[in-house]
């Protein structure tokens, strides 16, 4: 144990000889913790939308009403023909070209029914997806409107008639801030940890004081905790700020134990610094290292489920996220952060993530020990 104690102060040493490392260890996550939750916006609003009227009847006047007061697109223009309004989405002036043809409304009376082309642009497929789907509901609405106009429906239908009411549960206001921050919050905990973690038996490589260490009695295992110990606070250190900017900033209040997370979190920094030192084992520069911690930090942060629901995905896919850590603590912060879980309904999760603990950590001590 004082050989442990005294490479832990080595390492404490190391760190705080550099100021200004540690100020960016704190500082970087709180402005990013901040600034993505607001720019990543599950929500789309203005979508630009550009009209090709050709019967310019009550009827439709009164649907391009009901779509401007929806406040989720802008009229960008009314164009006479469609090939002057295919022009606009060509030069990312408008995102969708709504067209009604002549006779709509005399049609539509007649007939009792009329058709419209919705034409989008789909280089942006999600926004195109969801404008799309926007402008189809309120043609629904409308069309709903317009039918009950028509026909007089009796004090007692003879019809039936199945109505469904619905509560959002564990977010009622379907606040997206709610969603995005813990698993934010997950991420920058998971990049300061896994990249600090990954440069630092490589920069004893470079500066050259992996020799000593190595021709000296310290025994791998206590070399290998000295570097993770310290991380490990600090990783504690960022998620506490990270907690209090939840709460401060955006008002998030987590509905389960605080405690849950720290716990869980304490056996998550072990995997991921443990993940992080194993590079550092096998890279022979710090160059090496960050580029081999930024491809396996790419492929975990976006099959992760922050941005993608893991049941959306392939299942080759989710068959791979089942060996990414990240995907298992952004599901347990939003669940004990939203839904207020307890021990037993994290616990799964947190036999796995012990699992990768005890693998990395155990192959980086192996792995120091073949190249000593």
């Amino acid at each position: 144990m004082r050989t442990l104690k005294f490479l832990l102060q080595k390492e404490f040493r190391q760190i705080f000889r550099d100021p200004s490392i540690l100020r960016l260890m704190l500082v970087m996550p709180i402005i990013q913790l901040i600034l993505l939750p607001m720019a990543a916006n599950y929500e789309v609003k203005h979508v630009k939308l550009v009209i090709v009227d050709h019967d310019h009847s009550s009827y439709t006047t009164q649907f391009i009403n009901k779509i401007i007061a929806s406040n989720y697109f802008i009229l960008v223009g009314n164009s006479n023909s469609y090939d002057q309004a295919l022009t606009m989405v060509e030069d990312d002036k408008a995102d969708i070209i709504l067209e009604f043809p002549v006779n709509f409304e005399k049609t539509l009376i007649k007939e009792n029914n009329a058709t419209t082309f919705l034409a989008v642009n789909a280089v942006n497929g999600a926004r195109a997806n969801l404008g799309a789907s926007y402008l189809s509901s309120i043609l629904r609405d409308f069309n709903q409107d317009v039918r009950l106009k028509w026909i007089q429906i009796p004090k007692f239908s003879p019809e039936p008639r199945i109505e469904a009411s619905y509560s959002n549960w564990f977010n009622t206001h379907m606040n997206y801030k709610q969603f995005m921050v813990p698993g934010i919050l997950v991420i920058l905990l998971t990049m300061v940890g896994a990249n600090m973690a990954a440069l630092n038996i490589v920069k004893e490589k470079e500066i050259g004081t992996i020799e000593q260490i190595n021709v000296s009695p310290v025994k791998k295992y206590h070399f290998i905790l000295a570097k993770l110990i310290p991380f490990w606070i600090i990783g504690q250190v960022v998620l506490t700020v990270g907690l209090l900017v939840a709460l401060v900033i955006y008002g998030i209040i987590p509905a389960g134990n605080p405690g849950l997370i720290y716990a869980f979190s304490s056996i998550y920094l072990l995997a991921v610094l443990g993940m992080g030192l194993l590079i550092s084992t096998y890279a022979h520069t710090q160059q090496q290292a960050m580029l081999i911690s930024f491809f396996l930090m790419m492929i975990f942060i976006l099959m992760g489920g922050l941005y993608t629901s893991i049941e959306s995905m392939p299942q080759w896919a989710q068959n791979i996220s089942k060996f990414n850590p990240i995907a298992y603590f952004i599901k347990v912060m939003r669940m004990v952060v939203m839904k207020g879980s307890e021990f037993r309904d994290i616990l799964p999760h947190l036999g796995v993530v012990l699992l990768m603990a005890l693998v990395f950590n155990g192959w980086a001590i192996f792995s120091y020990r073949k190249r000593a």
